[in-house]
This record gives C-alpha cells, structure tokens and sequence, in this order.
C-alpha cells in the first residue's frame, strides 16, 4: 500500500488541486516502513493524478478536493479519503488503525463550481444540496 498525503508544514493541505507537495508513506503488515515528502512541481488537479499514479500510490488523503480531481483518481484505481484535516502523519495512523474520521461527500466543501451535469454544488434546483445525496458513485465507493 501507498499512501499519499496534500502536505504542507506537517498538516494535511486542504486544497487537492493546489498543493504543492504530498507526503508518501510505504505501508507493508500494517506499518509505515518508508516516507518521503515530494514536491509537485506546479502540477494542479488532473496532472495530479498521474503526479501520484507514477509514483505508484494506491490512497490519498486530503482536504478539500474538486470532483474533476475525484473523477481523475477514481479512474487511476485511487482510493480518496476526504475532509481530513489534522497532522498527515496521525492522519495516516488513523487509517491504518481503521479510525480515520473522512467525509465521503468532501467533494462540495472546498469551493461552489459546475458539476459536468450543469448544476452547482449549492443548488441541486429540486431543493436539495450536495449533502442531501450519497457520492453518486463518484468517490470510489
């Protein structure tokens, strides 16, 4: 398993698309036996996922993400958890012990934008929000 974390100054980064660095942990029998901070180079949303795909990760865990970005990872075999917010290295305990808090719907949290159906994550026009509705599939799950 490897996991990659949005990182900045120790703490999970709360923006996918503009983070400028991810912290990647080696996991093997349950433990972290390898980590290493690497640099994006000015790469954003979707050259992310082949950012992190290169490098062989398997899970990201992040802040907020767009659902460009969400669709992007779920096509690489990228498995998301969201919403996380905290120190990157607890988050990652967190997963391994199977106690990671993460928000399945993160995908409307960070900012109001166009889904590729038309509407936007504040109005669904039938009344409804994004937080009224499961992931859709969107999110791996």
């Amino acid at each position: 398993m490897k996991i990659a974390v949005t990182y900045e100054n120790g703490q999970v980064f709360q923006h996918f698309g503009h983070t400028a660095q991810f912290k990647l942990y080696e996991v093997e029998d349950g433990k972290v036996v390898r980590q290493e901070v690497a640099d994006t180079n000015g790469s954003g949303h979707g050259a992310l996922a082949g950012f992190l795909t290169a490098r062989g990760v398997d899970t990201l865990i992040c802040g907020g993400i767009g659902g460009g970005a969400q669709t992007a990872l779920a096509q690489a075999g990228i498995r998301l958890y969201g919403g996380v917010s905290g120190s990157a290295d607890e988050a990652v305990a967190a997963l391994l012990a199977g106690t990671l808090a993460f928000n399945p719907d993160v995908r409307c949290s960070h900012h109001d934008h166009a889904h590729s159906d038309g509407h936007s994550c504040g109005d669904h026009g039938d009344g409804h929000s994004c937080a009224d509705h499961s992931c859709g599939g969107h999110c791996g799950h």
